[in-house]
């Protein structure tokens, strides 16, 4: 199975809501990102998917973390970011994030804004010339179920 195919299995693995709205989102990304290395990480808590100039985690500059019943944007390198309208969340010492409740709010101009100071900011800037690829970095074989429970009457 190829990296495509592979990501789309993930994916489908969520309602589908969740799956279409993180579609969107990484479509969204990708365009605003060219060049970036989408690396995925289908982990025991979320599907992790980050846009770095290489193949380097350390060096991702954003992700989308998808879980049973919602999607963030990471900012990996947020907690410096000057927020002077406090739309990241989180305490952590390295990232912040945003819950994408609609896909509008990565057209926010705040958000846009958010996200062109962080890669301004980066430690290692995407090349928008070099080609961009998908890359599979690890899928553990545990993992906490990709739906939420249902409602109990």
């Amino acid at each position: 199975m190829d990296a495509k195919a592979q990501l789309d299995s993930f994916i489908d693995k969520f309602t589908p809501e969740i799956a279409s709205l993180t579609r969107k989102a990484l479509s969204k990304m990708r365009k605003r990102l060219p060049g970036a290395v989408v690396m995925v990480y289908d982990n025991y808590n979320a599907l992790a998917i980050g846009f770095a100039p290489n193949e380097r985690p350390s060096d991702a500059i954003f992700s989308l973390a998808v879980f049973p019943a919602w999607v963030s944007l990471f900012f990996l390198q947020g907690a410096k970011l000057p927020d002077l309208h406090k739309r990241l969340q989180g305490c952590g010492k390295v990232a912040r994030h945003v819950r994408l409740t609609k896909l509008t709010i990565l057209d926010d101009p705040e958000i846009v804004s958010l996200m062109k100071t962080a890669m301004d900011r980066a430690r290692v800037p995407i090349d928008p010339n070099q080609i961009g690829r998908l890359v599979i970095r690890s899928v553990s074989p545990k993992q906490r179920p990709r739906r939420p429970k249902p409602a109990k009457l």
